[in-house]
């Protein structure tokens, strides 16, 4: 699964179809936020303020979700594409039943 292990993914409760409570859901947005800012990392933030700035200011998943173009442009630039694409895959996972059906990445199979 990338850099984020199942193990991980399991303490957070995250599973295909899952639904949660306001309190449960503000913890996940929680998480998923940390996860991003700690993917940016601190040179990532100072290259890329305005990207660390979208994240922290969030104020739901939509608004999360969308955030990651950002953090994928970001990482490519740090990391590489191939890098970035990879944590992103790992990344998406996380926002499994906190958004509407339509939302979520549809599986493809475009490879690079």
């Amino acid at each position: 699964m990338g850099w984020l292990s199942n193990g991980f993914l399991a303490k957070l409760g995250i599973g295909r179809g899952a639904r949660f409570s306001a309190e449960r859901v503000a913890h996940r947005m929680d998480d998923i936020r940390t996860v991003m800012l700690d993917m940016l990392g601190e040179e990532g933030a100072l290259q890329y303020p305005h990207v660390a700035r979208r994240i922290r200011h969030s104020v739901d998943a939509q608004a999360l979700w969308y955030a990651r173009a950002e953090l994928m442009a970001a990482l490519a630039g740090l990391y590489g594409e191939r890098s970035a694409r990879e944590r992103m895959v790992s990344l998406s996972v996380m926002f499994d039943g906190l958004l509407p059906k339509g939302l979520m990445s549809r599986p493809t199979t475009l490879r690079g």
